[in-house]
């Protein structure tokens, strides 16, 4: 895999140490960064397989084809798996055999703060802000509901999946709605570039956020997710 080189080398005089061991500094950063958001991404394809397509034999050629990453990342992704029980590795293939496992790792490298382009506070119940918002990709507490029609606990806080173009139109129309930049109560997402591919956002990641959201109502959600996705028998 290729790997953009986010700063242009021609600001920076090479030659010089200190600015050398800045740029290195800085491109390592920007490459695990990508590197991390690639974990995610192959993990939460594993989960999906698992929990919405029923599949638990998997291949990393196959995985490494369908999100066009490379095979030495997913490489070392399930080797921790393996290493965990979450899988097993064979011959040819790999099983899935512990989902939530799966799940709690994926959860623990997720820092869902770092994908968030946008946050503003909208005067209005989230019900409203989520019906200002129709083709969002939602997810957290709103995409709960949407997907059990059931709410564990009242919440407050709508988080959403968009790109740059998405952001700007969701932007237009808050426009029109009272808003200010204390205690935000709308979150959008950076939408990375496999998640728009899917029918509508897959549970994994659903659970994932939540786990990673700081409100203590999400804890009620992520453990009805957990007897909803038949983790804990």
């Amino acid at each position: 895999m290729q790997y953009p080189l986010l700063i242009a080398l021609d600001d920076f005089n090479l030659h010089d140490e200190q600015s050398f061991y800045y740029f290195r500094k800085i491109y390592k950063s920007r490459l695990s960064k990508i590197e991390m958001k690639n974990q995610e991404i192959v993990l939460r394809e594993i989960a999906f397989s698992a929990i919405e397509k029923k599949e638990f034999s998997l291949t990393q050629s196959e995985l490494s084809k369908n999100l066009n990453i490379s095979l030495s990342i997913i490489n070392n992704i399930v080797k921790k798996l393996d290493s965990m029980g979450a899988v097993k590795i064979m011959q040819r293939c790999f099983k899935i055999l512990n989902i939530k496992k799966i799940l709690y790792y994926w959860a623990s490298v997720r820092n869902i703060e770092k994908d968030i382009i946008f946050r503003i506070r909208v005067e209005t119940p989230a019900r409203e802000i989520e019906r200002a918002m129709p083709d969002a990709v939602f997810t957290a507490f709103t995409a709960y509901k949407l997907n059990y029609n059931d709410v564990p606990a009242d919440y407050s806080e709508v988080y959403a999946y968009a790109d740059e173009n998405e952001t700007e139109i969701i932007k237009e129309r808050l426009k029109k709605m009272k808003t200010s930049d204390n205690n935000p109560n709308l979150f959008i997402l950076k939408k990375d570039k496999i998640l728009g591919q899917y029918r509508k956002i897959p549970l994994g990641q659903i659970f994932v956020d939540l786990w990673n959201i700081k409100e203590w109502y999400a804890k009620d959600y992520t453990s009805e997710m957990e007897n909803k996705l038949g983790l804990n028998k």
